[in-house]
This record gives structure tokens, sequence and C-alpha cells, in this order.
């Protein structure tokens, strides 16, 4: 494989990076009122966004499979830390509900100038520092309840990928659906 698929080190993660903050920023997400929005189940605009950049990195990943472009065996899976996923989640999460901003939004936003944004950001770094501080203390908690070993959705369900990324589209497409109903109601009760 040529560029950019064997491309390693801290330029890839930059351009890969830079990348997903201009889709970010042109999905309209460094708006923290988006993401609060969507929190609330009345925006559904980061859904949207994010859902269909899974969709389409999946079907891209299986069509350079398809290729021949890509041995998805050689693609990193780490192992499900149930422990650690809730622990993140749930601080993910508040952070998420009290400052608007996941912690990519939050760049966009710092880099569009906003000054909740470059605030938010601030307190992502400082919380990564903290975190590092405590790491080694609390490993143990963070390696509780592994789940699969390294598997991904088609070795778990045993099941092709065509499947899953059918099973995607159906649940974008569901949801999708859902929110341009919801919308239209809430759009009549306001006339109303």
């Amino acid at each position: 494989m040529t560029f950019p698929l064997e491309w390693a080190g801290p330029a890839s993660g930059l351009l890969c990076g830079s990348i997903f903050g201009y889709v970010l920023e042109n999905g309209g997400l460094g708006d923290g009122c988006r993401l609060t929005g969507q929190l609330r189940l009345r925006d559904w605009t980061v859904f949207n966004v994010m859902f269909t950049a899974i969709i389409v990195a999946a079907a891209g990943l299986q069509i350079l499979e398809a290729l021949g472009l890509l041995d998805s065996t050689a693609i990193y899976t780490p192992t499900l830390y149930l422990g650690a996923t809730l622990l993140g989640g749930a601080c993910v999460g508040i952070g998420m509900g009290v400052g608007g901003y996941c912690p990519g939004t939050s760049v966009v936003a710092t880099c569009e100038g906003r000054i909740d944004g470059a605030f938010f950001f601030g307190g992502l770094l400082l919380g990564t520092l903290m975190f590092s501080m405590v790491y080694a203390r609390i490993t143990p908690l963070l390696h509780a309840m592994p789940g699969p070993d390294s598997q991904t959705l088609v070795q778990l369900f045993g099941i092709p990928a065509w499947a899953i990324l059918a099973l995607l589209a159906v649940v974008a497409a569901g949801v999708g659906g859902f929110t341009r109903n919801v919308g239209k109601a809430a759009v009549g009760s306001v006339k109303a």
C-alpha cells in the first residue's frame, strides 16, 4: 500500500484531524447550542452528520478491502473494557451537557474564534493532564469488566459486513424520518 493508507506519524493525525474538523465545521457542529439541542432531542444535526460519517467511513473501508487495497485484519481493534467505557462516557457526557461541546467540536469552535469553545478546549486539556496524573492509580478500574477481545461487529455477531452496513443505513433512515416528522410537528405547533 502507498500514501495515505500507510502514512504514519503526527503528520497523518494532523491531516486527518484537519479534514475531520473541516467536516464538523461545515456541518454546523462548532455551535455549542447544536450539541445541547441533540442532548435535548430537539436538534438532530449532530446525529445526522456523525452517523453519516460513520456509514461513509465503514463503506469506504469495505470498498478498499474489496479492491485489495486494505486488509481489515491489519487494522488495530482495541479490547472493549466496560469499566473504562462507562467512566469515560459519563465524564464526556457530563462535559457535553454542561459545556455544549464534545472534544472535536470544542477544537472547531476554538478555531472559529468562539470564547466558550476555547474555554471548553482549555478544560479538556486540563482534564487530560489530570487524567494522566491519576492513570496509574485507576488502571485496575479502567481494565475492569473486559468485554469481547478485539472484536469487530462482524466478528461479534458473525454476520457479513454488508449486513452491518445495511442495518446502519436502516437505522439512519429511520432516525432521519423520525426527526423530520418531529421537526414538522414542532413547526406545526409553533404556527398554531
